[in-house]
């Protein structure tokens, strides 16, 4: 083993210089390049695309948030001309960044939303009334957009909350996005001794591949009944309890499934994150989420188009908060 052969084995991987990185930066990036290129299992061997697949032909841009806060996102926290506007911004910089991956812009609402407080069901989950999924929808076809309609369960679960979103979720466009982080299951406390459900926020949540499974036997239902093009499932993680058993994931040609690295701060440890939570379990598709605001908190620039792709596997799903 001279230097030669072992230049050979680990070709350079050239970082982009972007102003403001730091060397642990560049080092974490670079290092998770390498992680993904030395994981075997990318691609994931999975079935063939159905037609009418998104995955991986294109890559989705999305706007996360809900219109009714300006605190949740970049969709809610922007009139919706000038929020439109942005999007189309943002896809044009993905299209130039990767000419030969076309670009899908998205809409991606929070349609059940977590809360501090029970509620009248003592759910500590608010449902958005279908008009305001209605109105999104409308800003969506302007754009010729995909919905996400994303799901914060607090101490309900996917199957009391997803039936309600079946009539949208027979639309084409519209697709489904799951998030862990809200989703409180009883656990044991060791202090107490007993079993305790802790208030969303409180601690991070949790969803098992069962959560994951009906998700995507609900969709591919809908796909086979409506003779729907193939869904698009977003399941959020950032750490490892977030998402329990992901090897047991079912995958189903009809749904394709998306871990979406969705924790925020500096770029070393978005990178990190990735690393460890998204390439490490393979699942299906991957995707990276940018914060306009807390990626930037301590003033590093937010991540280029340019960093983000040269994560190995690339992700297909990109959603900015």
């Amino acid at each position: 083993g001279t230097a030669k052969d072992s230049a050979a084995k680990d070709p350079p991987i050239t970082v982009p210089s972007v102003k403001g990185r730091t060397k642990k930066d560049s080092l974490a990036l670079v290092k998770a390049v390498r992680a993904g290129l030395e994981n075997t299992s990318w691609p994931v061997k999975t079935v063939a695309p159905l037609p009418g697949s998104i995955l991986p032909a294109r890559r989705i841009i999305a706007f996360y948030g809900n219109p009714l806060s300006k605190r949740m996102g970049i969709l809610g926290e922007l009139p919706p001309d000038k929020m439109l506007a942005r999007l189309d911004k943002e896809v044009a910089e993905w299209q130039k960044a990767d000419p030969s991956t076309p670009v899908q812009p998205a809409l991606h609402l929070i349609a059940v939303v977590a809360q501090g407080m029970p509620g009248r069901d003592g759910k500590y989950r608010l449902r958005m009334a279908d008009t305001l999924l209605e109105k999104v929808a409308s800003w969506a076809a302007t754009r010729n957009a995909l919905l996400f309609l994303d799901v914060q369960v607090g101490q309900s679960t996917v199957q009391e909350e997803l039936p309600r979103l079946i009539p949208f979720l027979k639309r084409p466009n519209v697709m489904l996005g799951i998030d862990p982080e809200f989703s409180m299951k009883p656990r044991m406390d060791r202090k107490q001794h007993e079993m305790v459900t802790d208030k969303p926020g409180a601690r991070i949540g949790t969803m098992s591949s069962d959560d994951v499974n009906y998700a995507i036997g609900l969709l591919s239902d809908l796909v086979t009944k409506n003779n729907l093009p193939p869904k698009v499932l977003v399941v959020h993680r950032f750490t490892h309890t977030m998402l329990t058993g992901a090897k047991k994931i079912r995958l189903d040609p009809r749904v394709q499934v998306v871990i979406n690295m969705d924790g925020w701060g500096a770029p070393w440890l978005k990178y990190d994150s990735y690393r460890v939570y998204v390439e490490q379990e393979p699942v299906q598709f991957t995707g990276f989420k940018l914060f306009y605001h807390n990626d930037a908190k301590l003033g590093d620039p937010i991540l280029t188009p340019a960093e983000v792709l040269l994560l190995n596997p690339k992700p297909h799903y990109i959603q900015y908060q």
